[in-house]
């Protein structure tokens, strides 16, 4: 915080110019950067677990536990997240990131259920998995060594596409209010900030949404890529 320099341009001093209380726009726009991509990364590697634990067991055990799971997964399907969210506004407004990725992670993980069952009822079939269940191979163990595995190249690109799901998630709700709270920043916060004084004063806003873009673009970019990589015949 530079007491001395109030809403000034970029500058050599200040690379980014500063805000309305002499916070440096660089700083602050790294540490919101910060603050979303550990977000995104939470809620992307809790959505994927869920959905792993939730699609294989259903695909694997069959019968009533298939049935229930997925009843469990059609109602929150069906379940409008926004109506959720604002139904919760009075007990999450001012809660901090912590306490904002379980909720987005609880409404990222279904279809990616719904899908990992499919190939667990394919792979469920292999020979590989019937000679492991003939020799007496508990279910959980025949989960874990040879069901995720053959998972594998679906779940590392889910995640990875998940991360800039929930980073616009987070964003999202924190310009709304939600999310994190002062003095923490993420870019949801700082775009809220800037946005009044966008017209008169650009670098307040400008910056978290080029890191937003370029967040977003790039693990975009990754995820496709590793879908390609790992789709392809070896």
């Amino acid at each position: 915080m530079d007491l001395t320099a109030f809403r000034r341009p970029p500058s050599a001093r200040h690379w980014l110019g500063t805000t309305q209380t002499g916070r440096d726009m660089y700083a602050v726009t790294l540490r919101g950067l910060r603050a979303s991509l550990v977000t995104g990364l939470l809620v992307a590697v809790s959505a994927t677990g869920l959905a792993t634990v939730t699609g294989a067991a259903a695909g694997y055990l069959g019968g009533w536990a298939d049935r229930g799971l997925m009843s469990v997964v059609e109602l929150l399907l069906v379940l409008p997240p926004l109506l959720v969210v604002a139904t919760l506004a009075p007990a999450l407004r001012g809660a901090d990131l912590p306490v904002l990725a379980p909720l987005l992670a609880a409404f990222m993980w279904m279809v990616t259920a719904r899908v990992v069952r499919g190939m667990t009822l394919i792979l469920r079939d292999q020979e590989y998995v019937l000679a492991a269940r003939f020799l007496g191979v508990r279910p959980m163990t025949i989960i874990v060594r040879h069901i995720v595995p053959g998972l594998l190249p679906l779940l590392i690109v889910d995640a990875t596409l998940n991360v800039s799901t929930a980073v616009i998630a987070e964003t999202s709700l924190s310009y709304l209010g939600f999310g994190a709270r002062p003095p923490d920043v993420s870019l949801g916060t700082i775009i809220a900030d800037g946005a009044p004084s966008a017209g008169t004063f650009p670098w307040l806003f400008l910056p978290p949404v080029t890191a937003l873009i370029l967040l977003v673009l790039a693990t975009t970019l990754i995820g496709d890529g590793l879908r390609d990589t790992l789709a392809s015949p070896p």
